[in-house]
């Protein structure tokens, strides 16, 4: 009887010493998993701060070329005006919205248009 109990507590210690390894493995690799994602996600995000200053001397250079300088004010609407045209809102609805008159909006989207019509007119010839 005695010998039972002791092999059994011996047996339960060798489990027990057996799962704490066993865990620790899987600790390990969940943290090693964890790391890669972490480097992954830190290059892509490296990837897209590089895209975006491109962008910003892309647009520097451009404004700096043409010689159009405008306020920020007036970037911003401009900006928002154009998301809401391309995002298929009515020129009512985004003079209403941006409380201007929608000659402004027009006027703003013109540009934007003519070059948009361009575009489809090529695709379409070929």
């Amino acid at each position: 009887m005695e010998w039972t109990l002791t092999i059994l507590f011996v047996v339960s210690i060798l489990l027990l010493i057996f799962s704490i390894l066993k865990e620790r493995q899987t600790a390990k690799k969940n943290h090693n998993e964890i790391d890669l994602v972490h480097i992954s996600v830190m290059k892509e995000i490296n990837g897209m701060q590089e895209s975006l200053r491109n962008m910003e001397l892309d647009l520097e250079i451009v404004t700096k070329e043409t010689g159009v300088q405008l306020s920020m004010e007036e970037k911003i609407l401009k900006r928002e005006v154009l998301d809401l045209y391309r995002r298929q809102y009515s020129i009512d609805s985004i003079a209403q919205q941006k409380q201007v008159s929608e000659n402004e909006v027009k006027q703003i989207i013109a540009v934007y248009q003519s070059s948009q019509a361009e575009g489809r007119l090529v695709a379409n010839e070929g």
